[in-house]
């Protein structure tokens, strides 16, 4: 039996972490959450040489164990708790080759932790571009580690990376940075109380607010010499850390790492003053949000036909090669009629998720977010609830759980109290039944009259979240102060390979989340539909058919028969017509049975019970049934 490690990859957000992730793993990783907290876990193996398997966990994008959000102390409290079953064996800090500096100030915390840590430089593939040089050899003696430099664009580097990560226990332990020389005499009095600790993990424990499950915190001396410090005393600490870390990091790269100051650097500069721009900005934000809803509704709109084709197919081909009866019932009306309920809305999904993987690949959802600032300000929000806002496009949940990164608590609260008015896809085949049934064909400017409407009901749930907003942030009496930082990350072709895995783990968690209820209803709604414990029920067939005799068949069947005779009229010959004939007599028939059952079936009661409450709207039973 192989043996399995576990590897922790971190990171800032925007270094390319999910990249390397999906490379390492591939197909060979799932979705979930961590336990008891709204916060995405992903996780997957990676088969490593000499049949080596890693488990590895992509831990939330972070900026230093300096905690200041959930997602970051998610990360800190599995690498301080070796009790977690996924404490890591070793960590994989991965860091962006433009932005270095920056990134390795999480990269020495975590060795200072003496967990076996690698560093992989990714982005490889611009260091030409952008005149850049790194001396590999002298900066892994420097932080007394290996280094990975990768390009998940063009495939190099992974193979080293696997061979560092399955010889893990040869990486040296060794702490980069003493953190003691920050305040002697208050670190020489954590040691004399907790000898046999490690200096830097305690000192993590101290200054942040994590949750540490199963960690102890008992300790066997008296801690009142050291736990005295005010919270603005550890923070001033903290800031010395901090310097201290960075003129370590100075050190190292000045010998390390070079940049050629002549590379042209020009492009990004211009691109941001017309996508950041106060008028053009907002212009072209909005032209991609209507590409957006005219791809969820045109282009989504073929294979969307192909699909009910092929289960209204599938029903009709049960129907006739099963025997009739209660089975064959409930798989042609119950269970295919779930399943293409779910399977149907996938296109228009799947569309909605790519173009918000794009979004995200590209770098331009960082400039949105900056853009919308200057807007949410006002009404309480900030530029980061953009994100949740329109992620419940989507769906509410996972919008709501992304307003984690909202630092500020009262624009966190007002933001998930306003994300569910936004049009999420729950909502969506609401909208296009009616606005099949009520707008016209016809085009304006190459746009359908169908997406504009689509793009003006998104626009108006939009509006009542603002609204709401502004109201909420009236009435909550909670102080606050916040100041909006967002890193614009460097402009980049979207890798297929992650869009697609995006598009495939979001459209599969709907399938498997949303469709296992879809389908439960579905087939509830079939019993429900074709069941009944009155006489009417039961006899339906004798009372129809006396009903027909004495009465005739019914407006609806009536004009059935008239339809489909004039559609055939000059077609058919006078035994074809006769066959024809029958036939209709046949399914008008049916028709009035299915009719007659429905309206005594359970559900029909159900209608009918709810008929005087959805009367005054002009609703009759029936659609009583369509409410329930």
């Amino acid at each position: 039996m192989s043996k399995q490690i576990n590897v922790a990859l971190i990171g800032n957000p925007n270094t390319g972490k999910t990249s390397v992730f999906n490379q390492l793993t591939g197909l060979n990783q799932k979705v979930g959450n961590y336990p008891g907290i709204t916060v995405e876990k992903k996780e997957g193996i990676c088969k490593l040489p000499r049949g080596v398997k890693a488990h590895i966990l992509d831990l939330p994008g972070t900026y230093s164990l300096n905690t200041t959000s959930l997602d970051e102390s998610v990360a800190v409290e599995l690498l301080l708790n070796k009790n977690d079953k996924d404490h890591p064996d070793v960590a994989i800090v991965v860091s962006d080759v433009e932005n270095l500096k920056r990134n390795l100030l999480l990269f020495t915390q975590i060795k200072d932790l003496k967990i076996p840590t690698i560093l992989v430089i990714n982005m490889a593939d611009r260091m030409v571009r952008k005149g850049i040089t790194i001396d590999i050899e002298l900066l892994e003696q420097k932080l007394n580690s290996k280094i990975a430099l990768v390009s998940t664009r063009k495939e190099t580097g992974i193979d080293r990376l696997r061979n560092l990560i399955a010889d893990y226990k040869l990486l040296p332990k060794s702490q980069n940075v003493d953190i003691s020389v920050i305040a002697p005499d208050y670190f020489e009095r954590l040691t004399e109380a907790f000898p046999k600790e490690d200096i830097y993990k305690l000192w993590l424990v101290i200054t942040q607010d994590v949750n540490f499950m199963p960690l102890k915190k008992t300790f066997t001396k008296d801690t009142s010499s050291f736990t005295t410090k005010s919270k603005s005393e550890l923070k001033r600490l903290q800031q010395k850390e901090t310097i201290l870390r960075y003129q370590f990091i100075n050190g190292i790269l000045k010998e390390t790492y070079k940049v050629d100051a002549n590379a042209a650097k020009g492009f990004r500069a211009t691109l941001d003053k017309v996508l950041t721009h106060k008028v053009f900005g907002y212009a072209i934000f909005f032209l991609i949000l209507l590409t957006i809803f005219q791809a969820i509704y045109g282009w989504s709109e073929y294979p969307m036909d192909l699909i009910d084709g092929f289960f209204a197919s599938a029903t009709e081909w049960v129907k006739d090669t099963l025997p009739p009866g209660v089975f064959t019932n409930l798989i042609a009306e119950g269970i295919l009629a779930g399943i293409g309920g779910i399977v149907i809305f996938i296109p228009q999904i799947a569309f909605l998720f790519l173009f918000i993987a794009l979004l995200e690949e590209t770098g331009y959802m960082s400039r949105v977010v900056f853009l919308m600032d200057r807007i949410m300000r006002p009404f309480g929000l900030s530029g980061k609830s953009v994100v949740p806002l329109i992620s419940g496009t989507a769906c509410a949940i996972p919008a709501v759980m992304a307003t984690r990164t909202i630092e500020n608590w009262k624009e966190r609260l007002i933001t998930i109290l306003v994300t569910p008015f936004t049009t999420c896809s729950a909502r969506l085949p609401v909208y296009l039944i009616i606005i099949a049934l009520v707008i016209p064909e016809g085009s304006f400017l190459g746009l359908s009259y169908k997406a504009l409407t689509l793009m003006s009901l998104y626009l108006m749930g939009f509006g009542a979240a603002i609204l709401s907003a502004v109201i909420l942030n009236k009435i909550l009496k909670i102080k606050s102060r916040s100041f909006f930082v967002v890193e614009m990350p460097n402009y980049k072709l979207p890798l297929i390979k992650n869009v697609a895995y995006t598009v495939l783990e979001k459209t599969k968690s709907f399938v498997f989340g949303a469709g296992k209820i879809i389908l439960a209803i579905s087939i509830v709604l079939w019993f429900l539909g074709s069941n009944g414990f009155s006489d009417e029920f039961k006899n339906a067939e004798t009372i129809v058919a006396q009903r027909i005799k004495e009465k005739g068949y019914s407006a609806n069947s009536e004009v059935y028969f008239e339809n489909q005779q004039e559609a055939q009229a000059n077609t058919l010959s006078i035994e074809e017509k006769a066959v024809q004939q029958q036939e209709l007599q046949e399914r008008a028939l049916n028709q009035e049975i299915a009719s007659y059952k429905l309206e005594h079936s359970y559900m029909g009661y159900m209608g009918k019970a709810i008929e005087p409450i959805v009367r005054p709207l002009g609703y009759d039973w029936k659609i009583g049934i369509a409410v329930l």
